[in-house]
């Protein structure tokens, strides 16, 4: 038996432009999959294709085992909110949900009892008379969903629908919009290029990048384990540093591949000055721990970002980012902050190997490097 939905080798190309490259996934039904990846990398082609609404070059695309391609965008059973909610605006929100119902020839009972459902599920019964300029973004976009939904497509696509609305309305909103997800179980196909969101919603994450997906899995794999420096960078913020820079930050030799990859928040800071050190509360332990990769440097910027401080600190020639919980507990950081960094090694991630540095064929710390508790580095 085969899955719910999939896509088989799509292509699409634009005035002699590869746009979509041999693409394929699949999902089983009840899944909410998101699409990430940067602008232009061909999100949006592929949901009009899936939809209908653009004509692929080759491939197919079967959903609940009918062939999609061959059939027009209405008969396909395919749903699809806009990130411009294109609600009708001489409607009422109303008339805005019920308007596929009558299109499709409902009668007029069946139609009242499903939009009064659907304005119960998004939590807007107070707003049926209202005209779609009345609504605040957040509730246009509740309408533009619920008409959608109204209809029971068997696949809903979602093309960054959150993206005009502020930070908390999203926030809020794309929580009820997993909410409605789980309790119909329907399957959804999500675009957006927020890898905060996508790692929020997603019971699975499509990373994409010039028309390919270059890696795809829940979104705990996808954040900790990257499987390229693209990924590293786009999902995650991670550090990636080739083998030269690995070296010369860490006082490593011999090491196996050519790029790393170090999350932020793996890196720890502490005062490079040994007597404020010392007087820092809750002092980490990869500053205890003799296998710690350590490196000296200073802080060159300091962004706050809500609960967290990121931390720009350069060790030389390579600048590593450290992200720390905003703790005024913690040692004050400030430009030019003297710091010295520790890094677990089964927090460095060889990204041509896979798994942690310290499952590389080889590697050892110059004896000239010694971490903080006076060992020398030894592999694990």
């Amino acid at each position: 038996m085969g899955s719910y939905f999939t896509l088989n080798a799509i292509t699409k190309s634009f005035n002699g432009s590869q746009v979509l490259n041999n693409l394929s996934l699949e999902a089983e039904q009840g899944e909410l999959l998101t699409l990430l990846g940067p602008s232009g990398c061909g999100k949006s082609t592929l949901l009009r294709c899936i939809a209908g609404l653009d004509v692929m070059d080759n491939g197919s695309i079967l959903l609940d085992g009918v062939e999609l391609s061959t059939l027009p965008a209405k008969k396909r059973n395919v749903g699809m909110v806009f990130q411009s909610y294109a609600l009708f605006p001489n409607l009422t929100v109303y008339d805005n949900i019920a308007f596929g119902l009558k299109m499709r020839g409902d009668r007029r009972e069946q139609i009242r009892s499903r939009v009064e459902e659907m304005l119960e599920l998004v939590e807007l019964s107070g707003k049926r008379k209202e005209y779609p300029h009345r609504l605040s973004g957040g509730q246009q976009q509740r309408v533009a969903l619920a008409r959608s939904l109204a209809v029971e497509p068997k696949l809903l696509l979602l093309d960054e629908p959150l993206s005009a609305l502020d930070a908390k309305i999203r926030r809020n909103l794309r929580m009820e919009l997993r909410r409605i997800q789980q309790r119909l179980k329907m399957t959804m196909i999500f675009v957006t290029h927020d890898q905060e969101e996508a790692l929020m919603i997603s019971d699975r994450v499509f990373i994409m990048n010039e028309g390919q997906i270059i890696q795809s899995g829940r979104p705990e794999e996808i954040y900790t384990e990257p499987s390229s420096a693209f990924t590293a960078r786009f999902i995650g913020h991670y550090n990636v540093l080739n083998r030269q820079e690995m070296e010369a930050v860490f006082g490593l030799r011999e090491l196996a591949g050519s790029a790393y990859a170090i999350r932020p928040e793996a890196v720890k800071l502490r005062p490079a000055d040994e007597e404020t050190a010392h007087g820092v509360k809750a002092q980490d332990d990869s500053f205890r721990d003799s296998s710690a990769l350590t490196a000296q440097g200073h802080v060159t910027e300091v962004t706050v970002l809500g609960s967290l401080i990121r931390c720009t600190v350069s060790t030389g020639e390579t600048e590593i980012q450290a992200d720390m919980l905003n703790d005024r507990y913690r040692f004050p950081i400030r430009q030019g902050t003297g710091v010295t960094l520790a890094v677990d090694p089964e927090d460095c991630r060889n990204l041509d190997h896979g798994g942690a540095i310290g499952r590389c064929p080889s590697y050892q710390k110059n004896e000239s490097f010694t971490s903080l508790s006076g060992s020398r580095f030894t592999a694990r």
